[in-house]
């Protein structure tokens, strides 16, 4: 590769790096073409597979400020650079590295933090996104109905007390207040 071609191809890297809000390296030793194609059409609405040199994919991850790939890089590597849902990405990922044990996931980053191995597989294991924020309204939902039992809870309890003085007043038992004062004297 010339030394035009590597500096565009880390200048590349580094946009993808920095334009991505996860990434998640893999060693893909073993796949076929064809394998390697399916994986990228089944990530392509989230995320972009690409499959570069080890010495570039560092230099451009120093460049991006990106240190979570530091010491994984070795052997065929490939980069998931993701702009869209990341657990949906991972649960592809591991997905596809269960029907395709050739397909290693190294770790990765999410929102600059660096990810192991263990938590990309941890955060594939996520419900998606649409159902936690489901989850999440639910219980709000719920949290709000009983706010609301409690805040009518107090005046129809009031309601009811009223009622039931207006009732022995009309029966003509004295009021409580009544009661007090002839206690009293």
């Amino acid at each position: 590769m010339a030394r035009a071609d590597k500096t565009a191809t880390i200048a590349e890297l580094t946009e993808k790096f920095r334009g991505s809000n996860a990434a998640v390296l893999t060693e893909y030793r073993g796949l076929t073409v064809s394998q390697l194609t399916q994986l990228r059409k089944s990530i392509k609405d989230h995320a972009s597979y690409t499959v570069t040199k080890n010495t570039l994919t560092k230099l451009a991850a120093q460049n991006a400020g990106v240190t979570a790939f530091d010491g994984d890089l070795a052997g065929p590597s490939a980069v998931a650079f993701i702009t869209g849902d990341a657990v949906e990405v991972a649960k592809t990922l591991r997905d596809f590295s269960k029907a395709n044990p050739a397909l290693v996931v190294k770790g990765g980053f999410l929102e600059g933090k660096p990810l192991t191995a263990d938590e990309v597989r941890k955060l594939a294991d996520l419900e998606s996104r649409e159902v936690l924020l489901a989850k999440m309204a639910g219980a709000m939902k719920g949290s709000l109905t009983k706010a609301a039992v409690l805040f009518n809870a107090l005046p129809s309890k009031t309601v009811r007390t009223v009622d039931a003085l207006r009732a022995k007043q009309a029966e003509g038992a004295p009021a409580p207040e009544a009661e007090a004062e002839t206690a009293e004297a």
